[in-house]
């Protein structure tokens, strides 16, 4: 969510650069990035509250005295008779429609409303839809507006599986194929319910009359519905993650008070439908609990006035916001505590682990020792997948719609594996990973699973270099600890691969407790004592450029040296150097080496240029040593 250091400035009423309100963003979790007077936050999905002016402010107030309470309108409101049926109530359980009318449209905006638009260089579309807009910037509630004039009759909301076309107001067209929520007038589909509205009914330069639209949706009645349909949509975004389900009359009334700042109100009527009565949680005080979550030593009185400052109300109980729908025990209490005083600042604590390793995790330790001897690299993937069985364990409210469901089985995820490195020009693929995998044939059940992914190239060397990777490969690898798995390999249809790669994949997948009861000489397999740590090193979306050197080499005793010189060669571009051919001319007594140079940028798609300056500084380094050769060069 991108935001103006000035527009949040508004709430703080005292002066701080951005810079400052940066680190304090970080302080209550939410990474941020500053480009120029703009902070660029990332919110998480549990902090849909912050996805706002409002919302941000309302956190600050911990460590500033921020102005939460906007201007709104506060007169009576004429009863609207709008024939409305809500024929899903629970997907929304609140709404409120607001019939307004203007006398004449505005040339011009007031000054907070026209620096939303100039300094996050949004472009307008209209009065009421711009009004609507920044409602929704500023306090998190989005609004939809209809041109009155344009609606046929009654408004119907309803949750339906439905096969049609729906036109857009971005003229988009819509087939829609599955369930979904959305309102109706008499005639057809006028809204996409929480992601966007319909052509038909939206309004224009030249609309006075609109129904304002004010819903709380639950979030599981529209995740995931703006990806299936291809639509970017802020709104859904919001409602995803959730909004405030007490904001939508306020909400409203702001949009009146902004209206009433631009323009003479003719007509004002107010429709509401909420059918429940809130119940807000509740949780006891009891900051023994909380110092020992964090193991800290704060008092009572400073406890309950950081949760005061964070708009928790405070009397016998601790009564949780209706915005803070995140907020569930007495852990996440301990956390809104350690976010104030800033995990950097809580003092550690020495502790004693006594932690037991099992055979079983040393047994587990030694497989990993051995793939990783072996060229291997562990990957760790996310337990959850789109595929799923009927003995799939599905997730009732996922974080991720796309991932419904664990794993039942590791392979899926290691062809994912591989297709991403294939697409960034990695030939040589052999992958590995031991995790759990549930289902629920009798109950909720799970195992721990290994499974291996090769394909393409043996290894960067003359000796593996022209040997594919295959089944037979697999199993002379496991015949070095006295395994059969013949048994447990199948090939991999590329089929759902992206990339253009040809090369054969094989998978190898093994219950683990199986595999620790065979007879294994673990005995043979050493443990390193010494942990090896790799640092990230960024994956570059440009392609690479490879380029081919043979050296002949006369004199043998500076083999070791010429090789240590190129492989030793070092720039920011030179990603990988090895020899992949290797000729020993016993009759000549002179040695061909064939030295393989790839070369990728992060930044940008390298010219041949650049390659080949690089390539004339490698060969300058042997360029003049007693019998060394290029062919060709000199």
């Amino acid at each position: 969510m991108k935001i103006c250091e000035s527009h949040l400035q508004r709430f703080i009423g005292q002066n701080s650069d951005i810079k400052t309100l940066s680190k304090q963003l970080f302080q209550l979790g939410h990474e941020n990035e500053i480009i120029d007077d703009i902070l660029d936050i990332e919110i998480t999905p549990n902090r849909g509250d912050c996805l706002s002016l409002l919302g941000l402010a309302r956190d600050l107030n911990v460590l500033y005295e921020t102005n939460c309470d906007l201007p709104i309108y506060e007169g009576d409101i004429q009863d609207f008779n709008l024939d409305f049926k809500n024929i899903s109530k629970t997907c929304c359980p609140s709404i409120c429609f607001l019939n307004i009318s203007i006398n004449e449209l505005p040339n011009d905006y007031i000054p907070e409303v026209e620096s939303y638009f100039r300094d996050l260089n949004i472009k307008k579309n209209n009065f009421f839809t711009d009004i609507s807009n920044y409602v929704a910037y500023e306090i998190g509630q989005p609004t939809h507006c209809y041109d009155a004039n344009m609606i046929n009759g009654s408004i119907t909301l309803s949750e339906e599986k439905i096969n049609k076309k729906f036109l857009s107001l971005l003229d988009q067209e819509i087939c829609l194929n599955e369930r979904s929520l959305i309102f109706r007038d008499d005639k057809d589909i006028i809204n996409l319910a929480g992601i966007i509205g319909g052509k038909k009914t939206s309004c224009t330069s030249q609309t006075k009359n609109v129904i304002v639209e004010s819903a709380y949706f639950n979030p599981e009645s529209i995740i995931g519905k703006s990806i299936k349909y291809n639509i970017n949509s802020e709104a859904a975004h919001k409602f995803e993650r959730g909004v405030d389900p007490l904001m939508q009359e306020k909400a409203l009334r702001r949009f009146i008070y902004l209206v009433q700042q631009h323009a003479e109100i003719e007509n004002l009527k107010l429709y509401k439908d909420i059918e429940e009565k809130f119940n807000p949680v509740e949780l006891d005080i009891n900051v023994m609990k909380i110092n020992k979550i964090l193991g800290t030593d704060i008092k009572e009185k400073e406890y309950l006035n950081i949760l005061s400052k964070l708009g928790f109300k405070i009397d016998q109980k601790i009564t949780i916001p209706s915005y803070r729908f995140d907020i569930k025990h007495q852990n996440d209490l301990a956390e809104e505590v350690a976010r104030t005083i800033g995990y950097d600042d809580i003092k550690p604590i020495k502790f004693k682990s006594y932690i037991q390793v099992s055979t079983e995790d040393v047994k587990e330790k030694k497989i990993k020792q051995f793939l990783t001897n072996n060229g291997f690299y562990e990957v760790i993937n996310m337990p959850f997948t789109k595929s799923s069985t009927e003995n799939s364990v599905v997730i009732d409210n996922p974080l991720d719609v796309n991932r419904t469901a664990f794993r039942s089985e590791l392979v899926d995820s290691l062809v994912m594996n591989l297709d991403f490195n294939e697409r960034h020009q990695k030939d040589s693929i052999k992958l590995f990973e031991i995790s759990n995998v549930y289902t629920h044939k009798k109950g909720l059940t799970y195992e721990k699973k290994l499974a291996l992914l090769v394909s393409g190239k043996q290894g960067h060397n003359y000796k593996e270099f022209s040997m594919k990777l295959d089944k037979k490969y697999l199993i002379d690898l496991f015949k070095q600890i006295d395994f059969n798995c013949e048994s447990f390999i199948k090939s991999v249809s590329r089929e759902k691969i992206t990339s253009k790669n040809k090369n054969p994949i094989y998978v190898f997948e093994i219950n683990f407790d199986q595999l620790t009861k065979e007879e294994i000489p673990w005995e043979t397999i050493k443990l390193n004592q010494e942990m090896n740590f790799i640092s990230y090193k960024e994956t570059s979306e440009y392609p690479s450029i490879t380029r081919d050197i043979s050296f002949s080499i006369e004199n043998l005793s500076n083999l070791e040296k010429i090789e240590n010189r190129l492989l030793g060669y070092k720039n920011e571009n030179l990603k990988d150097s090895f020899i992949f051919d290797f000729y020993n001319n016993e009759k000549d007594k002179v040695i061909k080496l064939g030295f393989r140079f790839i070369f990728q940028s992060n930044l940008k798609t390298l010219t041949d240029k650049e390659v080949d300056d690089q390539i004339n500084n490698i060969i300058n380094l042997v360029k003049g040593e007693s019998g060394v050769s290029v062919p060709g060069l000199f």
